[in-house]
């Protein structure tokens, strides 16, 4: 996973564009709040949350395991241990922002502790996950046309959690008024192989351990994305993203009330 994103670093400003928007979504969410935020975390944001955090007048620390990938991200870098101890501060942040950041880990529910632990008491998390469906139309034409071509499959689209879980796993977390809701995506390609040349940009390339090692035939990447679904004229997959909230519980015993679910 590091070696994956530290090799997209330098190629993340041709992924941008699309970063930047589905990061806006995310941060549209901090209009529905009234509290105000000035010391942020970017976890893992790839250059489309800081300078936006930035904007709104906070101090923002950019956060990656990749060290290319925090230098790149817009704020103040900051390398991750590793995934059992990330090594941020605790108490530090009110808020932190993870887009499109927490799928690629193995222990959620640890990163996610870890995060509230990072937050002072009363700051906000903010994230956004593909769940379950995301890019489900590749994955049914990868797993099809591989079982054609060659009488097997292997998996080459990681899975996904369900969005019904996420909302449990604040909660597990310690975070308060947990939500988690969904915003679903159509992505329409006129020539679908930028979706893999965007996955590669994205350091979404294939990490599973379980990953076929053998060189996969020729056709198959041509004909799963010949096979796509078609809308418009275009072929299309689909985003699932989870957006989830919760707040870190207030140690001073402030009225909570002003934290309401962010809608």
């Amino acid at each position: 996973m590091v070696k994956h994103r530290q090799l997209a670093a330098p190629v993340q400003e041709d992924l941008l564009p699309v970063l930047e928007d589905l990061a806006g979504r995310l941060l549209d969410r901090l209009d529905d709040t009234n509290r105000r935020f000035s010391n942020a975390l970017d976890f893992g944001g790839r250059g489309a949350v800081a300078p936006a955090l930035a904007a709104r007048g906070m101090a923002v620390t950019s956060a990656d395991f990749a060290p290319r990938m925090a230098a790149h991200a817009g704020g103040t870098a900051f390398t991750l241990r590793g995934p059992d101890d990330f090594g941020l501060p605790a108490a530090a942040y009110d808020l932190v922002i993870a887009s499109l950041a927490l799928h690629f880990l193995d222990d959620l529910p640890g990163a996610l502790i870890q995060l509230k632990r990072a937050l002072k008491p009363g700051g906000l998390f903010l994230a956004s996950m593909p769940v379950l469906g995301t890019l489900q139309e590749l994955r049914i034409a990868l797993l099809d046309t591989e079982e054609a071509l060659t009488g097997r499959v292997s998996p080459r689209v990681s899975p996904f959690p369900e969005l019904r879980d996420c909302a449990g796993l604040l909660q597990r977390a310690g975070f308060l008024l947990p939500v988690a809701d969904v915003e679903e995506i159509a992505v329409l390609y006129a020539n679908p192989l930028a979706l893999l040349h965007e996955l590669r940009a994205a350091g979404e390339t294939n990490a599973l351990t379980e990953r076929s090692r053998t060189i996969p035939p020729r056709a198959l990447f041509p004909a799963a994305l010949a096979a796509l679904p078609q809308q418009e004229g275009r072929s299309k997959v689909t985003l699932r993203l989870a957006v989830l909230t919760g707040w870190a519980p207030d140690v001073a015993g402030a009225d909570m009330a002003t934290a309401t679910p962010l809608s």
